[in-house]
């Protein structure tokens, strides 16, 4: 696929989302896009097939996290992504949101070299990786309450990950699960400080939602 074929379907599915794509930012994420898809030939970076750039990869790949990033409050300055893996969706988030200083964390070394070059071509000067596992960085108190939002893609996640996930979180800090249309929903087994907050649909085609859970202030509790 050309560069022009290319940005044409990113914009045309960019378009059916309703999200805007300034053509600087197209730019950088075709950048992202063959980057990862030179890497996973290499690596297991992701399960998609990455060749045709087919239409429901680019939209759960880019156009969901750039959903998703209309999501984050105004203000914002910190993101952790936890098992970033291939970079989807913390880099497309934060390349659609440059204010915003992005820790990704993964614990494969690989993948965590993937991501530090990714991060050097499409130019995320306030990216960095952490080549661990998140429950490490637990031990690194600057860490903590220290983040506006937290991101995670996962199948399924325990309440104990997210008792721990919560640390990293500022008070009102949110916490964004990526959920697709089978994955099991959250509200019932949230552990305080965390509480539902919203669930947003991302991609309608993908059934996919965002689920979003907030760390309540202490002395502030109420049930969902």
């Amino acid at each position: 696929m050309t560069s022009r074929e290319f940005q044409d379907r990113l914009g045309r599915r960019a378009k059916r989302a309703g999200v805007n794509l300034p053509p600087d930012l197209a730019v950088r994420l075709e950048a992202y896009f063959r980057l990862l898809e030179s890497w996973n030939r290499k690596i297991n970076l992701t399960g998609l097939n990455l060749t045709e750039a087919a239409p429901d990869t680019v939209d759960r790949l880019i156009i969901e996290p750039l959903v998703a990033a209309r999501h984050i409050p105004a203000g914002a300055t910190r993101m952790l992504d936890v098992g970033s893996g291939g970079g989807s969706p913390a880099i497309p988030m934060a390349l659609g949101v440059p204010s915003i200083r992005l820790l990704m964390v993964e614990s494969k070394t690989r993948k965590a070299v993937f991501l530090r070059e990714a991060i050097r071509a499409v130019e995320l000067k306030e990216a960095e990786v952490a080549a661990s596992r998140f429950e490490e960085l637990l031990a690194r108190p600057e860490l903590h309450d220290a983040h506006d939002v937290v991101t995670i893609r996962a199948v399924r996640i325990e309440p104990r990950v997210l008792s721990n996930l919560q640390a990293f979180l500022k008070p009102r800090g949110l916490l964004f699960l990526f959920r697709g249309a089978t994955a099991a929903y959250p509200s019932e087994t949230v552990p305080p400080p965390l509480a539902w907050s919203a669930t947003y649909p991302l991609i309608e085609s993908l059934r996919s939602r965002l689920v979003v859970l907030e760390k309540r202030p202490v002395g502030h509790q109420r049930s969902t």
